[in-house]
Parts: C-alpha cells; structure tokens; sequence
C-alpha cells in the first residue's frame, strides 16, 4: 500500500461518522420513495462503509477538483446502489445537496446507475453487474506505472460475485500484488432473485477463496462504525497484497419494512409512504446523538482540512 503523506478532507470521530450515517440514510429512504423508484435497501447496507470511508480520515479527494490526479478512488461496483453514492458525494462537497430530489428524473445527473460523464466524484459508469473490481484493477495498476500514491476501494454486491469477471480480477490483482486495492464486500445476503444462500450456496466459503488467491481477508460487522474504522486502518499496512473487507451487513439497515421481506427485502423497490414514515420513525429511534448533531456547536474542523491541503 502507498505511504500516506497527503491530507485527507475530512476525519470525523466515531461520533461525527454514526450521525452522518443517520442523515444519509434518512435521505436515501427520502430520495427513493419521491422518486418511487430506486434501490434503497442495496444503498442502505453500504452506507455505514461508505460513510467511512468518505469521513473518517481514509480517501484523499478534493471535491472542488475532482480529478486531482493524486486522489483516492472509489468505485460503486453494485452500481444499483447510485442512492448511497449521491448521498455521500453531495455531503461531501462534490455537487449541491438540492440536486438529491432529483434522483431518477428525466435529465437529472442522479441516473438510476452512477455515470462518470454527468456527475463530479463518479468514477466509473457501473450498473452492468461484474465490471467494477476489474476497472479497480486498472485503475491500481496505472497508479503503480504513473508512481502516483493513491488507493482504490470498490464496493462489490454479494450477488454481484457470482460473475466471472469478479474472480478473473481476484486472481490478476492477486498475482500482480495489487496492494492499492481494497475490495469492499457488501454481503448483505440478498439479492433480486431471493437469498444468497439458495440462489447460489457454493459462493460460501468466501474469504477461503480470496485468501486463497492471494488476498488479505478481513470480516468486520458493516454497521458497526468502531470495527469499521479499525479495519480501515489495519489494511494501511498491508504490504504487496490486495486487500477484501468482507463486511457483513443488513440489506435494509435493518429496517422492519425491509426485514419483512423475506424474499429479496425489498430488492429495487421503495418504500411506500406509510413505510416510509415507519422506517423513518425505527431510524430516529436508533439515532446516536452526538455533539456534533447539536446545533450550538460546530465541529472542530478547519476550512484547510475540508478541502484537504497536501
């Protein structure tokens, strides 16, 4: 992995990072259900990771220059998770936070899939299931010829790894000992077609498989914001290995609208207003409160290290 000399734009505490989780996932729910369509259970199990991974210390970016050639990537493979994406890239500075409602309207950026050409902090037009640990792969790789110091982090779907090009990448940044790219398994158990488990069993045992192939495995609970962030830091040491987080999450944050689906928890489909005021109502329930929800204070960061200065 790359030595980390640069300054990352935001690195929120534990605290800070369970809150911002708590906005954007009410957002998700609220952007899904104006559209009446959308993924909002897919986005919601990534959320906690990318939340993380955007504001706790890990991705150097610049959102007023998204193409900084020396800027961390992240690539959404499970591309049907655009909701969770936006959420992230408009708190954090790369486009206005107005645009969110406009999610899945005729012209709107915010397409169903994320796509490079229309929104700044895209990285990779995906959607069509498979691609995106192959196009990380790319991206790793050019950095290692360019001698650039970024890493490169996808977020792969549990039903996304049932396709060969996931392992066709597995197997060529496990020779190349990628160690600039983290993969990032959203194994929310679910996917359109009903449970993992029945509609593909022998995707099990996973980190075997990716160990086997030359990868450093980690398990961590993907709700849990304190596991998440020591994984995180582990992997910076790791040394001629690509890394996977297997992250094991709830397809739904475990919302009872979705946890009542016993078939896909909702796969593709919002929620319905009532539902959405009951999931809604669960979420305020379950918030942490933090200091830095309070509005007579404000956090204790700087102008320099929102735009990260390097």
């Amino acid at each position: 992995m790359p030595e980390r000399t640069r300054r990352c734009p935001y690195s929120y505490a534990v605290e800070e990072l369970q809150d911002t989780a708590w906005r954007l996932s009410r957002t998700i729910i609220e952007i899904t259900t104006q559209a009446g369509s959308g993924h909002p259970s897919s986005s919601l199990s990534a959320i906690d990771l990318m939340t993380a991974l955007y504001f706790g210390g890990f991705m150097c970016y610049r959102p007023d220059e998204p193409d900084w050639p020396e800027r961390d990537r992240f690539i959404l493979s499970k591309g049907h998770g655009a909701p969770a994406l936006y959420a992230v890239l408009a708190e954090a500075g790369f486009f206005d936070p107005s645009l969110l409602p406009t999610l899945r309207n005729i012209g709107s950026p915010l397409e169903g899939h994320p796509n490079m050409l229309r929104l700044p902090g895209v990285e990779a037009s995906t959607g069509s299931l498979g691609q995106g640990l192959s196009i990380g792969l790319g991206h790793a790789l050019a950095g290692r010829v360019d001698d650039l110091p970024y890493q490169v982090y996808v977020m792969i779907g549990d039903g996304e790894s049932q396709e060969g090009q996931i392992w066709e990448a597995a197997m060529a940044a496990g020779k190349f000992q990628v160690d600039n790219l983290t993969a990032i398994l959203d194994y929310n158990k679910f996917q359109q077609t009903g449970p993992v488990q029945q509609v593909m069993p022998t995707l099990e045992p996973i980190a075997d498989k990716w160990t086997s192939f030359g990868w450093d495995v980690h398990v961590v609970d993907g709700h849990v914001m304190e596991e998440i962030l020591e994984v995180f830091q582990d992997i910076r040491t790791t040394a001629q290995q690509p890394q996977l987080i297997i992250a094991n999450t709830l397809k739904g944050r475990g919302l009872s609208p979705f946890q009542k689906n016993d078939v896909n928890r909702k796969h593709g489909v919002p929620l319905t207003p009532e539902e959405t005021e009951v999931a809604l109502a669960e979420l305020e329930e379950s918030k942490v409160v933090s200091a830095y929800a309070r509005p007579d204070l404000v956090p204790d960061i700087t102008p320099e290290d929102q735009y990260g200065e390097v």
